[in-house]
């Protein structure tokens, strides 16, 4: 069973809207992360950093996430980024060639 995906936000960053993640970006998490990213979009925030040093796992459905929402502030005039990566985020976005699109 998937550890819970836990998503807090760092408000002492104010030039961009970080998240900091926690646990596993899996099939059955990827859901919760997406609603977050959305709901941030939603309420004006262009420039995205997620923080996945305690990252564990990220999945197919995961990366599709992260290309969907770098495409999307892209296309408003934002930034979307990962920084700190785990070194299973690491492998993996390196495994899939977006590691030097999406790493800070």
């Amino acid at each position: 069973m998937d550890k819970e995906l836990i998503i807090t936000v760092d408000s002492a960053d104010v030039s961009a809207y970080r998240f900091i993640l926690e646990g596993r970006i899996s099939t059955s998490t990827a859901n919760t992360l997406e609603f977050k990213l959305n709901e941030a979009m939603r309420d004006g925030h262009t420039n995205l950093i997620l923080n996945m040093c305690q990252v564990s796992f990220l999945s197919s459905a995961g990366i599709r996430i992260l290309l969907m929402f770098f495409k999307r502030a892209k296309a408003n005039g934002g930034s979307f980024f990962v920084e700190n990566p785990s070194e299973n985020v690491i492998n993996v976005l390196g495994m899939v060639a977006l590691d030097e699109m999406l790493l800070k």
